[in-house]
């Protein structure tokens, strides 16, 4: 069991397939936590929707750690754009990128949709990924003032584009995120929506094939998120 695992388990109690699947199910599939409730109550296991939660929360930043070490390089020609995630009632912002491939770059979640709240995810995303090449825009004034602070500070500035057609790409990205946070109604909490969009971009991420494999052999996407914590 990869030690991050371990660690959380500590503290948890029910058998560790259990709680991987309902978490899995969880962040792939448009569910509530009372669906998920009722569908392991199908199956003979009784747990309560907010147990399903707490295991959520403790889980899947230690997932979303070990993936990683073990997601594939990206390109460097990015498309940055932010959508709209509900929390308490108010909306808050996800920014995220993706290559030319779609392939997912980063994302962050942030209370207020403003130069340095795009600065911040800049230079996470850079951190993790290096500098790109090109970074493409929609017309934001903030997303393009964080770019050229940037900019400032590199020997070799980022091209920047502002170019909408291109950015179509991000844009469709966004439903497969949003198709899951429908059924939740809202998060509770920012730091409940933080981990749980993790986990929700971190099930997107395998099922693009973004996890790096050794061996040939085909594996699902369920079988590459359990052999995270393996």
């Amino acid at each position: 069991m990869n030690p991050e695992v371990a660690k959380v388990l500590k503290r948890l109690h029910y058998p560790l397939e259990v709680m991987l699947t309902c978490v899995r199910w969880y962040v792939a599939y448009p569910l509530s936590l009372r669906d998920l409730d009722e569908m392991m109550a199908e199956r003979g296991v009784s747990v309560d929707h907010s147990t399903v939660h707490r295991w959520a929360l403790k889980l899947l930043p230690a997932l979303n750690r070990i993936f990683r070490s073990h997601k594939r390089p990206v390109g460097k020609s990015w498309r940055m754009d932010e959508t709209y995630i509900l929390v308490r009632g108010q909306w808050k912002y996800l920014y995220r990128a993706v290559d030319k491939a779609g392939h997912t770059i980063d994302f962050l979640l942030r209370v207020q949709r403003d130069k340095a709240a795009a600065r911040r995810f800049f230079e996470k995303a850079i951190a993790q990924h290096g500098q790109p090449d090109t970074v493409t825009v929609d017309g934001s004034p903030a997303n393009l003032a964080a770019l050229h602070d940037i900019n400032a500070e590199r020997e070799t500035p980022i091209a920047i584009r502002q170019v909408k057609r291109l950015n179509n790409i991000v844009e469709q990205d966004h439903r497969a995120i949003k198709r899951i946070t429908r059924p939740m109604l809202g998060f509770k909490a920012f730091r409940c929506a933080r981990i749980v969009l993790g986990g929700i971009e971190l099930m997107h991420m395998i099922a693009k094939g973004q996890m790096h494999r050794s061996g040939g052999a085909t594996v699902s996407a369920a079988q590459q998120f359990y052999s995270l914590a393996s």
